[in-house]
């Protein structure tokens, strides 16, 4: 996934029985990336990852059963860990560590000073783990290198909308999700679909978050060229750019929502409903409208 975090549950929705599942997966694939890239691969686990393999053990047939476990961070603490479907958290672990080098490369070129610094010193942790993990899934890793560069030509050509800037990130997910399923056609399709669409909205709801800090920073927004904000932008402006940014994310999320309703979801389907039509619209909510009140919630 794109590890921007936005992807997650709305907590105080879920029953507790739920609540105590997907952190049973949470955990498991914090064990699983420790145990296949290191410790500090564990400080790139996301709320997007953990969905993915949500989604991942939610396609299968079988149970998911969990067990009791200690916290690899703190023994004291008690967890529940998965003990099936372990290809899928190292696919998702995977993932994150070539997702996670991949961003500090790109604040490595975008980002001001002390961003550059933060992410030269950060680089050598994951330099390795992503080597491997490219070695492990290089398919994947294709899929990576080719969204970066097709980002960089996008945001540096003529049409700078959002939808045309989403279109690199939105197929990368298509494409990332379609290898779910390689030899189902029809689940292939309709996950592509999916991914497409989740992707997309995952770019615009990040543009969206960042738009008044690109706004001081001079930085690259596809909303802020398209509303033609600026320094000089008055407030109301801004609350109007936010409402424009939020049904944006809306007609996107509609697609999210319809792709999503082709899916057969065998296990964690009332949790996977809650995140898309939930924890989703909850994300807009909060990160365009009550950001100084932002507080969705933790494992």
């Amino acid at each position: 996934m794109c590890l921007f975090g936005y992807i997650r549950p709305k907590i105080p929705e879920l029953k507790v029985r739920e609540y105590d599942q997907y952190k049973g997966i949470y955990c498991s694939l914090c064990k699983c990336m420790g145990k296949e890239y290191g410790i500090a691969s564990r400080f790139a686990l996301s709320y997007d990852s953990t969905f993915l393999v949500l989604l991942m053990l939610g396609l299968e047939k079988d149970c998911t059963p969990f067990h009791a476990g200690k916290c690899v961070f703190n023994p004291l603490k008690k967890c529940n860990y998965c003990t099936s479907g372990e290809v899928h958290f190292r696919f998702a672990a995977g993932l994150t560590v070539m997702m996670t080098y991949r961003k500090i490369r790109d604040d490595i070129a975008d980002a001001g000073f002390w961003g550059k610094l933060k992410a030269y010193l950060v680089l050598p942790l994951v330099a390795g783990a992503n080597k491997k993990a490219a070695q492990k899934y290089p398919v994947l890793a294709q899929i990576l290198e080719e969204t970066i560069a097709t980002q960089t030509q996008v945001e540096k050509g003529d049409d700078l909308c959002p939808d045309a800037c989403a279109e690199p990130t939105a197929q990368m997910l298509a494409q990332t999700f379609a290898l779910l399923a390689p030899n189902e056609e029809s689940l292939t399709r309709i996950l592509q679909s999916f991914g497409y669409f989740l992707g997309k909205w995952v770019y615009m709801i990040d543009a969206a978050d960042d738009m008044e800090k690109d706004i001081r920073e001079n930085a690259f927004n596809p909303f802020v060229l398209k509303l033609g904000l600026s320094k000089e932008s008055i407030q109301e402006e801004i609350k109007q750019a936010k409402t424009y940014c939020n049904e944006s994310l809306n007609a996107v999320l509609s697609q999210v929502i319809g792709s999503y309703h082709l899916l057969d979801i065998y296990h964690f389907e009332p949790i996977i409903h809650n995140i898309i039509f939930e924890g989703l619209p909850q994300m807009q909510k909060e990160l365009l409208f009550e950001k100084e009140n932002h507080n969705v919630g933790s494992i």
